[in-house]
């Protein structure tokens, strides 16, 4: 893998990879950003080309454009590696499946049942008829790897048997059930049976997972079922579609949230490639902290009942939260996208051109609600100040504010007071928070003289001379020590003093300055060190007998070692006069 890794840093600069994520501006020698790890207005996320690395002095993230790639997509390392690989044009070897450890056998068991639900779907004809009533086309088949799973108690269990999976690895992977009332050769039955089978993916484009939806006439069967939670498999933060919505959603800053799997689907068949789902689960605030990191704009194209539209309420308050603008695309009644998609083309374009920021959507819901004036004030307290109150920029409030006034009849100052109510209300139930924040380093700010001194060696290693005199004014012991202790921090240290010497690395007098500035740090070590091994001698001293030899042998070095710290202090000009 090590050539991979080389070769792709390569071709991939660090500037190039972190800017398809977010905004960079240039600042000397590096690049900054507002971190996409977390909430922050002024930037102090830093990016460094000639070293391919970054580093926030906020949260304190840091890496490589494999480390980044892995925080802000939530892959592990060999996600990040194909993700990148594929961008760089770099083609991986694959590996011997036998070295491969427990996860990279449940994505093989899964890349198995894929292919195997793949040919089943070809030679099922009713599965095929169901398909291409709703408007699949066959390249979006293929494309979407759809699958059918066989009436069969034991068809896929038998299959990956016959592959040399085990029993634990199969279950583990979500694709067979355990009996424990059953003889040991019928212990085990397939998960998902009669179901058309939609792979889960996740953003690197494996499958961890499947949703099947139901074939059989029996109402009892529930019409979908999902994988379970496996090792691979978390619903809470997997959101469907996105391994192939990433780029549309940065290109467009934007993405369309539906539902389901064939919602997604037809959405991409139809070419708005920015859709992505949370099947199978509620949404999660995970799910849009992800789309967070992609556009911090999302449209809602829920189903038009009203299980549909509670639930576009819902995650629009939770999107709020998170600081998203959030637009709801409103539908013709008892349609959901699929079928908009399908039937009328020209009516789901109008619906996301004509699309409603949510706080117009709920003011148009409130006010074609057919009650009384009395009733709708009451109700816009409920029904749409929670959602004015959530949004971010004072502005904004201020305008929905003055739009709810003239469109509702109602005083601005008392809109304004019930939603100050509000907001009282809803601060006092607001927990504190569990976990307290990290420290914020300022960048640019030197925290301790050593770590200035060792912030300078690991940023600029040729300066040997000031290495060596470093370990002749505190001596070897001294400087390994501290070397040691910032060694988990060296690459802060490395932005911090980039930071702190940007102003001088600009101009033709920087080696000059940076030198005069090492000669000071020395200065200020010697002094610091002469210091601290008087305060040693000390120590020393109350801990030998008085009048013995040995004290008075660490009396004369601790007046040695006086008359060096005056003359140090003399020559900084910090002397007795």
């Amino acid at each position: 893998m090590s050539t991979s890794v080389e070769k792709i840093k390569e071709r991939l600069g660090i500037v190039d990879v972190v800017s398809s994520y977010v905004e960079l501006k240039k600042a000397g020698a590096t690049w900054k950003a507002r971190c996409p790890f977390h909430n922050e207005r002024t930037p102090s996320f830093i990016v460094s080309p000639d070293r391919g690395t970054f580093y926030c002095f906020g949260c304190h993230a840091k890496g490589d454009i494999f480390s980044f790639v892995e925080q802000i997509e939530g892959l592990d390392f060999k996600g990040a590696l194909k993700l990148l690989a594929e961008r760089a044009g770099v083609t991986l070897e694959r590996e011997d499946p036998k070295a491969r450890g427990e996860h990279e056998r449940l994505f093989s068991i899964l890349e198995h049942a894929k292919q195997y639900f793949a040919e089943n779907l070809a030679k099922t004809p009713a599965a095929m008829e169901y398909l291409e009533r709703r408007g699949v086309k066959k390249d979006t088949l293929r494309e979407w790897a759809l699958g059918y799973a066989l009436p069969e108690w034991r068809g896929l269990y038998d299959h990956l048997r016959s592959l040399q999976f085990a029993d634990a690895e199969i279950e583990n992977a979500g694709l067979a059930k355990r009996r424990e009332d059953a003889g040991s050769g019928e212990r085990y039955y397939d998960a998902f049976r009669e179901r058309v089978m939609f792979p889960i993916f996740d953003a690197s484009g494996r499958v961890v997972g499947f949703s099947g939806r139901t074939l059989s006439k029996d109402p009892t069967t529930p019409k979908y079922i999902n994988s379970p939670e496996t090792p691979l498999f978390n619903k809470s933060e997997l959101l469907y579609g996105l391994h192939k919505a990433k780029a549309a959603i940065r290109k467009q800053n934007y993405a369309i949230l539906v539902e389901g799997q064939m919602d997604l689907i037809m959405c991409h068949q139809a070419g708005y490639a920015n859709a992505v789902a949370a099947s199978g689960t509620a949404l999660t605030a995970s799910h849009l902290e992800r789309l967070k990191k992609l556009s911090p704009r999302i449209l809602m194209c829920y189903d038009s009942d009203d299980a549909g539209q509670n639930a576009a309420q819902k995650n629009a308050m939770l999107a709020l939260k998170l600081g998203l603008e959030v637009k709801i695309a409103v539908l013709p009644q008892g349609s959901d996208p699929a079928d908009l998609l399908l039937s009328d083309p020209e009516g789901w374009k109008k619906a996301v051109a004509n699309s409603r920021h949510i706080v117009d959507f709920q003011l148009d819901r409130l006010l074609k609600s057919g009650a009384d004036s009395r009733m709708k004030a009451v109700a816009l307290r409920t029904s749409v100040l929670p959602f004015i109150a959530e949004l971010q920029s004072k502005i904004e409030q201020s305008h929905y504010v003055a739009e709810a006034a003239k469109r509702m009849g109602i005083r601005e100052d008392a809109i304004w007071e019930d939603l100050r109510a509000l907001s009282r209300k809803d601060g006092e139930k607001r927990p504190a928070a569990s976990i307290a924040p990290r420290p914020q380093v300022k960048a640019g700010s030197m925290p301790s003289l050593g770590e200035r001194i060792m912030g300078l060696l690991y940023w600029k290693p040729e300066m040997e001379d000031f290495r060596k005199r470093v370990i002749e004014i505190g001596g070897e012991e001294r400087f390994l020590a501290m070397k040691e202790r910032m060694a988990e921090d060296s690459e802060r240290l490395i932005f911090e003093t980039e930071e702190y010497y940007e102003n001088l690395s600009r101009n033709s007098e920087a080696p000059d300055a940076i030198r005069k500035d090492a000669d000071e740090l020395l200065a200020s070590y010697e002094r610091k060190s002469l210091q601290e091994d008087i305060e040693k001698k000390q120590s020393d001293l109350r801990a030998a007998e008085a009048g013995s030899a040995d004290a008075e042998a660490i009396l004369k070095d601790i007046h040695a070692l006086a008359t060096r710290l005056e003359d140090a202090k003399r020559a900084a000009g910090q002397g007795n006069p």
